[in-house]
């Protein structure tokens, strides 16, 4: 049966070649005054993108100050140094130039400059978050959708901890979007985040509770699409569809669209999994779903084979033999195989992590927020079965 629920996505999207240039414009009509220009790597300088940019913001009389340096699981110290930069330069907006690490990283400032105290507090789930300061994002990396979402990812080195918190005050007031930004990117990144791409789909498509016919329908198209251009990708790094696709599919699967009218919010385990192996050992988000996704399918299919078997017949074309656990076995069989298509890892070996056995439950334990939260929907997982999922992926 449909459940009932509320879709809410409120941010602009400027899609198109050159469309960073409107930053400037966009910022004007949110009534701005300074902004912090938040971006990760050197290459946003190296590339020409920094300087298109502030110069937008120049020519409409807007100023800004720079903060650099934001890594893949982006950190705690990172986002201090923001929020104390912020106060003392009287920013009232802050622009992320980036990917999913660097919009996370500026939700994660917006969260502190409207409270106030300590911005882990949101994290850790000791305070409610009540508003944000207000946030843009320029996409240079198709994956986390972070540019969409109410949600935000932050490492802190202390202990570390990887959180996540969600809040739509921290949806993007715009997202500007052009596909030829990530022409350049290695091929490494552009398949991770095709990986996080479709997770962000998976996540909410394999419920054992009821889901919406169409929304299923569009989770389908959207993991087809997935597939066929990344291997598009794959020989021509270049190609403007594949890019503008792939761009475009990462809003989409993590704004909410992917689990309308579905009766759970989603799964999710894969994910919170993954986060305590990033945490532990700083590997790439995309990637190390890719590395737990196949051990955490072949551990809990068989609650709804039903389930995984559709997935291959929509996804892959697996013609149906009518054993529904063969079916479900080829279908993970055969995301297994186009993780490896694209140089992927489908466990721990191949993501370049060898996890001892203290470490393993370490992550266990983390994961279950020190004993009091158990995972997913699809299977209700505790310690025990976090357990011997990561015990499965690090054969």
């Amino acid at each position: 049966m449909t459940s009932d629920f509320t879709y809410y996505t409120p941010t602009k999207i400027v899609f198109g070649k050159g469309a960073e240039c409107q930053v400037g414009l966009l910022i004007k009509e949110e009534h701005c005054k300074k902004v912090l220009v938040h971006y990760g790597s050197a290459s946003a300088k190296k590339s020409g993108l920094l300087d298109r940019i502030t110069d937008s913001l120049t020519k409409e009389g807007i100023g800004f100050v720079t903060l650099g340096g934001v890594v893949p699981n982006p950190r705690l110290s990172k986002v201090q140094e923001g929020i104390d930069l912020c106060k003392e330069e009287g920013v009232d907006f802050i622009l992320a130039v980036g990917g999913g690490s660097v919009i996370d990283s500026a939700k994660a400032i917006g969260y502190g400059l409207f409270h106030g105290g300590d911005v882990w507090d949101f994290y850790s789930q000791k305070r409610t978050i009540t508003g944000c300061y207000p946030i843009g994002s320029v996409l240079t990396i198709a994956a986390a959708g972070s540019e969409m979402s109410d949600s935000s990812v932050i490492t802190n080195e202390d202990g570390n901890l990887k959180r996540g918190a969600n809040s739509n005050f921290s949806r993007c007031k715009f997202a500007v979007m052009n596909p030829e930004l990530t022409y350049t990117l290695p091929p490494f990144q552009t398949m991770s985040g095709a990986v996080d791409i479709m997770m962000h789909t998976m996540e909410r498509y394999f419920l054992i509770s009821d889901t919406m016919h169409l929304t299923d329908e569009l989770a389908e198209s959207l993991l087809r699409t997935v597939v066929h251009f990344a291997l598009v990708l794959k020989d021509n790094p270049q190609d403007y569809d594949g890019r503008a696709n792939l761009m475009w599919a990462s809003s989409l699967s993590h704004n909410g669209l992917m689990g309308a009218g579905n009766s759970a919010r989603g799964d999710w385990a894969p994910h919170q999994m993954e986060h305590e192996m990033g945490g532990m050992f700083d590997v790439a988000h995309g990637a190390g779903l890719a590395a737990i996704w196949d051990s955490w399918a072949r551990y809990v299919y068989k609650n709804k084979p039903a389930r995984f078997a559709r997935l291959g017949k929509a996804v892959f074309d697996i013609k149906q033999t009518g054993d529904v656990d063969k079916d479900a076995l080829c279908a993970i069989e055969a995301m297994h195989d186009f993780f490896k298509s694209i140089d992927m890892p489908t466990n721990f070996r191949e993501l370049g992590i060898n996890p001892t056995e203290q470490q393993i439950e370490e992550m266990a334990v983390k994961c279950t927020f020190f004993n009091k939260r158990t995972l997913g929907n699809f299977m209700v997982l505790a310690k025990k079965e976090i357990q011997d999922i990561y015990t499965l992926a690090a054969k």
